[in-house]
């Protein structure tokens, strides 16, 4: 009888583990998407759980303050840019006989479903499920309501705007802001009743209030269910309804789901891996949807409206905004490089269009206009990233005249755009921006109150965007474009100081100003940095790595000052640390995760010789900071910058210098990834044996043959070539050691 017992068990067993084998092998890739990773913010920003079609404009989200909320305030019908607000909002409830009116809805976080394709939540106290699905221009609302009750939807604008009642069940909204409108036409699937009013909106926070237009329908007593389908447009009601019209033409909720997660399915397959845990894949894929929130595209049936001249341009190709490439330069773009060359061209052609329509070359390209934030020109790096990788689907000539029109007619100032100033042709004349000694006041009107000089940071970020432009004048022929541009990218070396082994500041005179590099500058090291402190800033020489390395006294020194930059302690309390410099978050001594700048670091130790620590460096700094949680983000994600950034490393390479058409090698998290590329072939990396504990690389092949650098080119994954890499849970200190097995990066 025991045997029986015993053979009926082991056959249940494996039973078991058959189905969950099956299991695992059904599960798609979208299936390991979660948008709640990262949903609480470590300081700053949470990630926002967006609904919407990769690179399309409408994307909805419940309206909370962050993961750990369990209020919605409303549904967005689509929002502004990244951070910039939503767009109209929608609100489903029940009124009571008085007809009072929840201002939110109270929902439960374990009834929620939340795809990049779909969403479903339920509100407890009304007992309402609402569920939406995305299209590129429209979306799609279910409202399934109990029985009884007066059945309301509450629509409302969040800047200024009104609601009208459109033809039959339709209805029509129109919202300005920052110069520009959006319109939305909407459809009910039953008969509607309309009522309008005003309420007024207090901000205790900002003590501001303003009066917002309302619009509430109500529905018969017997109908349960109502769909909303709705389109968004920039440029009229009309293009809207136009809109609505094209994408979603009947009542089939069922069938733009399933689009939707056809495309989503499309997209996440074109990265395929092997290996790792359950936590690992559903952070790569969460951070590979995470990289198509933006840019998006507002072309709507070969128009677009461009707030840059407040003009409706037509075209034959797709316009996009919504980017900040202060970051996205660094690890977004270079990833749609390889996935999407033919998209990143257009969102190329797109700053070019918006420097014909404006007369400058954007750095904050948002829905409404080049919002002057951060600092730099790093389109330029963009630019001359993509035409080194064979992306050449748009105006050169054009994109040179603004990138060089930037570079010598626009300020530097951060925060700040158009033309320049004395601190500008001082850079130019002297090799550095000059900064104020402590307690001087500001002379020049145009720097930001709160933003200040930051003058290590410009001349860091400058040096590298001019090296940029010099090198797009070499491949122009314009050759003394070329000496000029070459010459003014070494100027970070002005600010260089070797007894501090850091860039510091100087002031107008030429004098260093003595600071305290880990905390001195106001908040954030504003006045000489820019939300990191000099411990960051010592390293943003991404086109001149080996200059650098001879600055800090050859590989050993270099070697050194980088592994004190992850072992360096704060020098005060973290309640003090993170008080000034909030951005700086996810900190490893004085290294930060959570900040863009600080992207490339854990890689430099491949130009120096010790390849090893680079595999340790950044397999700790993914297990630390990037886990399968709510708290799974270590800073502002930035619509992609730094998801970007896993997604990169994950895959075990990085691409250090976007302007060299180069990667550097890292640790593979998988054992296998295949990416599959528009030209038809495949890059695949194999890591055999990868693992926890087996991060560090043994030996390398590329396509058969014994590799000893740490780097392969883009024409390399172009090629369809095949990265084989041995794994092992210690490290091999002889591979990729020798000077000749570093990747390029030099001022030439």
């Amino acid at each position: 009888m025991k045997s029986s017992f015993k053979i009926l068990n082991l056959f249940l067993l494996i039973l078991v583990l058959s189905c969950q084998s099956n299991d695992k092998k059904s599960l798609s890739n979208l299936d390991y998407v979660n948008p709640n990773i990262g949903g609480v913010g470590f300081l700053l920003h949470p990630v926002y759980p967006n609904v919407q079609q990769p690179n399309q404009m409408i994307r909805m989200r419940p309206v909370r303050r962050d993961y750990l909320d369990d209020q919605i305030s409303f549904f967005s019908l689509s929002v502004i840019a990244h951070r910039e607000g939503e767009l109209f909002g929608v609100l489903p409830g029940l009124a009571d006989e008085e007809g009072n009116w929840n201002v939110k809805q109270m929902y439960d976080h374990d009834q929620e479903i939340l795809k990049p394709h779909y969403y479903s939540t339920y509100f407890v106290e009304d007992e309402i499920t609402t569920e939406f699905v995305p299209g590129k221009r429209s979306g799609y609302f279910h409202f399934t309501y109990p029985e009884g009750g007066t059945k309301k939807l509450k629509f409302h604008v969040n800047y200024d705007g009104s609601w009208k009642k459109g033809e039959g069940n339709s209805l029509i909204g129109i919202e300005e802001f920052r110069g520009m409108k959006a319109f939305v036409y909407g459809e009910f699937n039953t008969q509607i009743n309309t009522d309008f009013d005003t309420e007024t909106i207090i901000n205790k926070r900002r003590k501001t209030s303003r009066e917002q237009a309302n619009a509430w329908i109500t529905f018969p007593a017997n109908q349960g269910k109502i769909d909303f389908r709705y389109a968004i447009s920039y440029i009229s009601i009309e293009q809207a309804k136009q809109n609505l019209q094209n994408e979603v033409p009947d009542w089939n909720f069922d069938g733009l789901k399933q689009q939707a997660k056809d495309i989503w399915e499309a997209t996440l397959n074109q990265i395929k891996v092997e290996g790792g845990t359950e936590a690992q894949r559903r952070v790569f894929y969460t951070s590979l949807y995470r990289t198509y929130e933006r840019m998006v595209s507002i072309t709507e049936n070969g128009q677009y409206y461009s707030n840059f001249d407040s003009t409706v341009h037509t075209t034959d190709r797709n316009f996009y905004t919504d980017d900040w490439v202060w970051d996205s330069y660094l690890t977004h773009h270079p990833l749609r490089m390889i996935l999407n060359p033919d998209m990143e061209a257009d969102m190329l052609q797109s700053y070019v269009n918006m420097y014909v329509e404006s007369g400058w070359l954007p750095q904050f390209p948002i829905l409404y206009t080049d919002k002057p934030a951060m600092h730099g020109f790093h389109s330029t790096i963009t630019l001359l990233d993509a035409y080194k990788k064979g992306i050449r689907n748009f105006d050169l000539e054009k994109a040179y005249k603004g990138m060089k029109k930037n570079a010598l007619e626009a300020t530097m100032i951060p925060w700040a755009n158009k033309e320049k100033t004395e601190l500008d042709d001082f850079y130019r004349e002297k090799g550095y921006f000059p900064a104020l000694q402590p307690g001087e006041e500001e002379t020049v009107e145009k720097v930001h109150w709160f933003e200040k000089r930051q003058s290590v940071a410009i001349t860091m970020a400058h040096s590298y965007d001019d090296w940029a432009l010099g090198q797009m004048a070499k491949e122009l022929n314009k050759e003394d474009d070329y000496a000029f541009f070459n010459e003014q990218s070494l100027n970070y070396r002005n600010l260089y100081r070797p007894e501090f082994g850091l860039m510091m500041p100087k002031d107008s005179e030429g004098n260093w100003i003595d600071i305290d590099p880990k905390f001195d500058g106001g908040p954030g090291g504003r006045d000489y940095y820019d939300e990191n402190n000099g411990y960051t800033y010592a390293w943003q020489t991404q086109h001149d790595i080996h200059g650098l390395i001879e600055l800090m006294g050859g590989r050993n020194g270099f070697i050194t000052k980088l592994d004190n930059l992850f072992r360096e302690d704060l020098g005060r309390t973290k309640f003090q640390f993170y008080g000034k410099f909030p951005d700086s978050s996810g900190m490893t001594g004085q290294f930060s995760m959570g900040n863009e700048p600080s992207f490339h670091i854990p890689y430099l130790y491949n130009y120096a010789g010790q390849p090893w620590k680079t595999q340790k460096r950044v397999r700790h700094l993914l297990d630390a900071w990037f886990q399968d949680s709510i708290f799974g983000i270590p800073g502002d994600e930035d619509g992609g910058a730094m998801t970007s950034w896993v997604v990169f490393s994950s895959m075990g390479f990085y691409p250090v210098t976007p302007g060299l058409p180069v990667y550097t090698i890292g640790s593979p998290v998988f054992e296998k990834v295949v990416i599959d590329l528009p030209n038809g072939k495949a890059f695949t990396i194999l890591a055999n044996n990868s693992s926890k504990k087996n991060k560090y690389i043994q030996s390398a092949k590329l396509n058969g043959e014994e590799l000893n650098k740490t780097w392969f080119t883009h024409e390399d994954i172009l090629n369809g070539s095949i990265l084989a890499v041995e794994m092992g849970p210690y490290p091999n200190m002889d591979w990729g050691t020798a000077p000749e097995a570093a990747p390029p990066s030099r001022v030439q």
